[in-house]
């Protein structure tokens, strides 16, 4: 299992190296920065002893082109704006269940958001799972750095606690073609148009909770064919 931690278009030099720091404290090394700003001294200063992960991290303009560049398998978002039943689009997991199931091999990617400003929707609806640590409703949001401990904290306790053979995750190409499979689907049941976005993305959601392993991606492909030639056929008929 690779852990790509992303800091999406960080604003404050200090604050890159502060999360290197609380990185190589959980024994994690990837740090993607996702058009950042200058990397000034503080940067390196703040880091301390993790200064190699901020020399060593990698650079790129989007976060589309990370996603393609190394191939993700699973996109994990960090919000602390919580949805609910009628916010499909930010319904969370905690840390804890986060932890629990990524015993996984595949390109994982850790997404935490701007300053202040988090992710965007749009970058919300990149993800296949949201993450969000339970707070006091006084002050609800937390500091980059304080929420990324807890949440390495709880992937490497797992990871050191339960120890269990990895499982295959399928890849990002399979998890594309499940989600176009199920797309295409659910576009033949005449669902009106908002409705029908609320599916695909629960559906999309549904699929990046589960981390399917590659074996069961290909059986669930083949089923989904099925009911897709099915739907095709009875419309013909009909």
């Amino acid at each position: 299992m690779k852990i790509y931690t992303v800091f999406v278009e960080p604003k404050t030099s200090g604050n890159i190296g502060f999360l290197a720091r609380t990185m190589k404290n959980f024994g994690l090394k990837k740090l993607v920065l996702i058009n950042p700003c200058k990397l000034e001294n503080d940067a390196y200063y703040q880091a301390m002893h993790a200064r190699e992960l901020v020399q060593d991290a990698i650079i790129y303009d989007t976060l589309e082109e990370f996603i393609e560049d190394k191939k993700i398998t699973s996109i994990v978002g960090t919000t602390g704006t919580a949805g609910g039943s009628y916010n499909i689009k930010r319904i969370p997991i905690t840390p804890d269940e986060l932890g629990k199931t990524m015993h996984v091999n595949g390109n994982i990617a850790l997404l935490f958001g701007r300053e202040g400003d988090g992710l965007n929707n749009q970058e919300i609806e990149q993800c296949d799972i949201l993450v969000t640590i339970p707070t006091s409703d006084e002050y609800p949001i937390m500091n980059i750095t304080h929420a990324a401990a807890i949440i390495f904290y709880e992937i490497f306790k797992n990871k050191k606690s339960y120890p269990i053979d990895d499982m295959d995750i399928s890849s990002y190409d399979d998890k594309k073609v499940l989600t176009n499979l199920t797309n295409e689907i659910i576009s033949k049941l005449d669902y009106p148009e908002h409705k029908e976005k609320q599916v695909k993305i629960i559906v999309k959601r549904i699929i990046g909770r589960a981390f399917i392993a590659g074996r069961e991606s290909q059986t669930l492909r083949g089923t989904l064919k099925r009911i897709n030639t099915r739907i095709k056929n009875k419309t013909h008929e009909e």
